[in-house]
């Protein structure tokens, strides 16, 4: 049975933000808002939280999970950035995109692309995250609430929790965020590619 906060959009409970640290730190895996619908995540070195959020979304082993990163400092750890991918994603962070970018040795391997070693990295423009990962202190494994067979992501926590409540150690209701996916970037090649248009405006990649 999962654990239910409620987090103020705009300036989260001190105290809930680090018992949901700990949940995360303790192999949880949680529900949490972004600046566009909501998010699975889990702890980045925990292969059986992630095993779980691909359970819960049927996914198979080539699914490319998301870094969801604090700002452009903690992807630079993760993903390797250019002088112009740089100055791209310095425009765009915080915001609801997904950038595809090569890896660094810091990912595990597991969490790569088998066949090529990129991941996906994104800085969302919500508070809540923010000081979630701010008290965690790295990025979280991300991968957008779309239960298997839906086009769209949840979006609303009391639904979540009626659906998923036995599956999930955690849902942060943080009021309504949007139901729009994030817009997917391939930056792997010199020319960006839009590989799925969401709620951020895809025209500068195009």
């Amino acid at each position: 049975m999962s654990q239910f906060f409620q987090m103020h959009p705009e300036t989260p409970q001190k105290r809930l933000v680090n018992q949901a640290v700990e949940i995360l730190n303790k192999g949880g895996v949680i529900v949490y808002p972004t600046d566009s619908g909501y998010a699975l995540g889990c702890h980045l070195g925990d292969k059986q939280a992630a095993d779980r959020i691909k359970r819960i979304r049927r996914l198979d082993d080539k699914h490319n999970f998301t870094l969801v990163c604090s700002d452009l400092s903690d992807i630079g750890t993760y993903a390797k950035l250019d002088n112009s991918q740089y100055r791209l994603l310095k425009t765009y962070t915080p915001g609801p995109y997904t950038f595809i970018l090569d890896a660094t040795s810091e990912v595990p391997r597991r969490l790569l692309h088998p066949k090529r070693r990129s991941i996906g990295v994104r800085v969302p423009d919500n508070a809540i995250v923010q000081a979630l990962l701010s008290a965690l202190g790295e990025p979280i494994m991300s991968s957008t609430l779309i239960l298997p067979g839906e086009e769209e992501p949840m979006t609303d926590p009391y639904e979540i929790r009626e659906t998923l409540e036995h599956d999930l150690d955690l849902i942060i209701d943080g009021g309504f965020c949007g139901f729009e996916a994030t817009t997917v970037v391939n930056m792997l090649d010199d020319v960006p590619v839009v590989t799925r248009v969401g709620k951020g405006d895809p025209t500068p990649f195009q």
